[in-house]
């Protein structure tokens, strides 16, 4: 049987910093993990890597990311600032085929450097799109940014966007709308550093109090027909 290590919010406190990052980091469980383009009003492209996107909403699309504090542009946010000036960005999945180039880019480069070009990623534009995207990833999605709010506790930023393009294969779009994001070879996050593949298993019925267990699904894109 395991044996359970137990720590409180003291111990969290002893732990040496890089210890209880790694830890902290890793109990939200898997993560999706995203590059977001976007380009300076010079025209310097630039890509970050973040496992923090969520879905808020469906109608209308949008989806939130929390970025770290942002200080000022020569000591390395980019990203934020980039969107604070231009309103734009994109947000591009991780292929498994390319984890290591895109977690290089999380490497403190400068203000004048693209890490399109430092890592060998490729910008595509979409819709007229100020802010590009990236070739390589599976799935692009052009956001425009509608709010932010600043978390009190560590000054972090939630930033809300809402979609205004999206654009992946066709073949991975079930008939019910279901994207088998899977079978396009995208990576997972555990921690800051863990790169994984994934595993289907099935999906699952709606839920409904009178019908346990729900049906499961093996055929991803099969799709539910509607009730």
């Amino acid at each position: 049987m395991s044996h359970f290590k137990i720590l409180n919010d003291l111990d969290f406190d002893l732990l040496p910093r890089r210890q209880r990052v790694h830890l902290v980091n890793a109990l939200s469980g898997f993560k999706s993990i995203n590059l977001i383009g976007t380009t300076n009003d010079a025209g310097v492209n630039n890509l970050s890597i973040i496992s923090s996107v969520v879905h808020l909403g469906s109608d209308p699309a949008l989806l939130g990311m929390v970025m770290r504090t942002p200080v000022d542009r020569e000591r390395g946010s980019h990203t934020y600032w980039n969107i604070r000036e231009t309103g734009c960005y994109t947000i591009n999945h991780v292929p498994v085929s390319h984890s290591l180039q895109a977690h290089q880019v999380s490497a403190r480069y400068s203000g004048e450097t693209s890490e399109f070009e430092a890592v060998g990623f490729t910008p595509v534009y979409r819709c007229g799109f100020q802010a590009p995207a990236v070739e390589e990833s599976p799935v692009r999605i052009g956001m425009e940014r509608l709010d932010e709010w600043e978390i009190p506790q560590n000054r972090c930023r939630f930033i809300v966007g809402q979609i205004r393009w999206v654009e992946f294969p066709e073949e991975a779009w079930a008939e019910d709308g279901y994207l088998d994001i899977e079978s396009l070879g995208v990576a997972v996050l555990s921690s800051l550093d863990g790169y994984h593949r994934t595993e289907k298993l099935h999906r699952l019925a709606y839920a409904k109090p009178d019908a346990y267990p729900p049906e499961a699904m093996k055929n991803f894109k099969a799709g539910w027909k509607d009730d």
